[in-house]
């Protein structure tokens, strides 16, 4: 056992128990701070656009709509930005997301800085940042960072071209026509204008490629992968897609005015329908991002549905069922830890062979351990899920707390049976112990009694055949007395434990019991067959109680007992032989207002029913009399 969790351990290093991670709370501090950082961009640009038309000649302005659309794009980005903000996602993204609109750029703003010489150069330097950033965030969905040799690889080729291309834009960059009328480069070093163009066109070409590549992996990931894999990268090859249409339109674009107007101004004045297809494209990718976020969320809450579901425990077959529609897997499968082997089992208890120290191919191994690392079980998941770890701390979760939940459950009713047996035991207990009493006085006590009554019968007749009448009469007072005693010891007896109960039953148990109750008391007894000495001794207990408390506080003028069977599944009387539950109900028509809670008595009696796995229920409005109804299993132990 040891082995195996300390392999779970090794597997999967973060911790497996805990619930799925809350998204992270900033102080107002904080909020602030990340408000002002993602809304300065967008507002920065805007005020970049509106300088950009107003110092740009009006015959070279693009069109006003183009403009729009080309201003809307950092607001964009700044609004996904503060979605994914609120909904916890990482910071990577939101942060890249943040600065693009810092380094998107436009063309027309060049017209503004053109005079300057230390300015212009370090702005061109950056204005094609905006398409790595983009690139980036691409590459970091749908986790939100990047894993793997190749994922830090294209991101370290990126940026390292990225800053050749910064350092000979600001050293190779002499541009000096008259659609910039801009003054010479102040960092120029290079003379040749074509060693510019060409890095240029280079870092355009491979920034291509590498949008191709993270679509076209995406992309075969999708297409080749499970329902799971779809299910997590559905979103963002449709940004992609766009985005890869918009390099294409840019490359042409591009090669359409460098020969002619040079390399500084790009298609300012756009090419119509490419232009804002361009530009849709790239805002597609934040919100492609986002909706592929807020649909793995709707994933993890799904988790909410399976502990609905298997809160309670469910068998393991219901597990994996259960499992395989929440991860939208239905290759999923549940190992169990058996305890009594010390190895894997499945759904069917069939052992099964589980090497946690072995990667698979096409799945995952996700070992969920209990407290102090026992191992409850293993789950073998897509690959793609493993990008959703919350999705699966969720899981692992669900599946302790239903792992917990039924052997919390089991020992619960373990105790809970185990007190009803304590109960009935106490009660069969009493009962033996009111039956020895009640022996031991009819055959002990009474039959002295009896006999000394008889003795002093004998003695009043010699006293008086002699002549001593006083000391006759002094005997038979206490003959009176003696029989006076011997008759209560008689009640007494019938108390602890009526003789006829046990010689008659309750059919002639209970009219004996209603005869001796001062209010006229009517009783029904419709059972054959007598049931098990401890039911049969509690009703006639309840019954008495019952009698008794109308005699003394019911101001009643009548009475009814009745005992009959009738159905456990619909309350019907039912006939002879079939199973149900015994009934007693008592009742009068005095002043009602009765409480479980008014007596010791009637209390004690509530507990002896519930110790035999019945139910009392009393009915006591003011005004309407009181009724008292016992349900009792008709045969809850064998009679010895």
């Amino acid at each position: 056992m040891n082995a195996a969790a300390a392999a779970a351990r090794s597997v999967h290093p973060r911790p497996l128990d805990v619930r799925p991670t809350p998204p992270r709370r900033l102080g107002v501090g904080r909020s602030i701070a990340w408000g002002v950082f993602i809304a300065a961009g967008p507002l920065l640009n805007l005020v970049m656009q509106v300088l950009g038309w107003q110092s740009t000649p009006p015959l070279d302005r693009p069109d006003v709509s183009w403009v729009t659309l080309h201003a809307a794009v950092p607001f964009v980005f700044a609004f996904s930005a503060m979605v994914g903000l609120q909904l916890g996602e990482r910071r990577l993204p939101i942060v890249m997301m943040a600065l693009f609109p810092y380094f998107w750029i436009p063309q027309t703003f060049f017209a503004v800085v053109a005079y300057f010489g230390y300015v212009w150069p370090i702005l061109r330097s950056i204005d094609l940042i905006w398409a790595l950033l983009l690139g980036l965030i691409a590459l970091a969905y749908p986790r939100g960072r990047y894993v793997g040799v190749v994922d830090w690889a294209v991101v370290g080729f990126g940026v390292s071209v990225s800053v050749v291309r910064a350092v000979v834009v600001l050293i190779a960059d002499k541009t000096e026509n008259r659609d910039c009328l801009c003054v010479s480069n102040a960092y120029a070093l290079v003379g040749d204008q074509s060693t510019f163009t060409t890095v240029d066109t280079i870092y355009r070409v491979i920034g291509a490629v590498i949008v191709l590549f993270v679509a076209t992996r995406l992309l075969w990931q999708w297409s080749r992968g499970s329902q799971p894999t779809r299910s997590v990268a559905f979103v963002m090859p449709i940004g992609l897609f766009a985005w890869t249409a918009a390099l294409v339109a840019e490359a042409i674009s591009y090669a359409m005015h460098s020969a002619a107007k040079g390399a500084f101004v790009v298609a300012i004045t756009g090419d119509g329908s490419v232009a804002v297809v361009s530009l849709f494209a790239v805002a597609s990718v934040p919100i492609c991002y986002i909706a592929g976020s807020v649909h793995l969320r709707n994933t993890r809450g799904r988790v909410a549905d399976l502990m609905m579901i298997t809160r309670d425990g469910v068998d393991r077959a219901a597990w994996r069922e259960s499992l395989a529609t929440v991860l939208r897997d239905p290759g999923v499968e549940v190992f169990w830890w058996d305890q009594r082997t010390g190895g894997w089992i499945d759904d069917a208890g069939a052992p099964v062979e589980v090497d946690l120290d072995v990667a698979e191919p096409t799945s995952t191994l996700l070992p969920i351990s209990g407290d102090g690392g026992t191992p409850i079980a293993v789950i073998r998941h897509d690959r793609a899920l493993a990008e959703n770890e919350r999705l699966l701390d969720g899981v692992s979760a669900a599946l302790r707390l239903s792992v917990d939940n039924r052997a919390l459950r089991s020992e619960v009713e373990l105790t809970l049976s185990q007190v009803r047996e304590s109960r009935q035991r106490i009660v069969e207990a009493g009962d033996e112990a009111r039956k020895r009493l009640e022996r031991d006085l009819h055959d002990g006590s009474q039959q002295q009694l009896v006999a000394l009554a008889m003795e002093l019968r004998t003695l009043v007749s010699a006293a008086r055949a002699e002549g001593a009448h006083e000391l006759a009469q002094r005997l038979e007072e206490t003959l009176g007395r003696l029989s006076s005693a011997l008759k209560e010891l008689r009640e007494l007896a019938r108390g602890i434990h009526p003789t006829v109960l046990v010689e008659g039953g309750l059919a002639l148990a209970l009219p004996e019991l209603a005869s001796r109750c001062p209010v006229p008391t009517e009783v029904d007894v419709l059972v054959d067959e007598r049931p098990a000495e401890l039911v049969e001794a509690t009703v006639y207990f309840v019954a008495s109680e019952c009698l008794a408390n109308i005699a003394r506080h019911s101001g009643a003028r009548r009475a009814w007992v009745r005992l009959h069977l009738e159905s456990d599944d619909t309350r019907d009387v039912v006939g002879d032989g079939e199973a149900g539950s015994l009934v007693l109900t008592v009742r009068d028509n005095g002043r009602g207002g009765a409480s479980l809670d008014a007596g010791t008595g009637i209390r004690g009696l509530v507990d002896r029913v519930e110790a035999l796995g019945g139910e009392l229920e009393l009915a006591s409005d003011v005004g309407t009399g009181t009724t008292v109804t016992v349900r009792l299993p008709a045969v809850p132990a064998q009679r010895d």
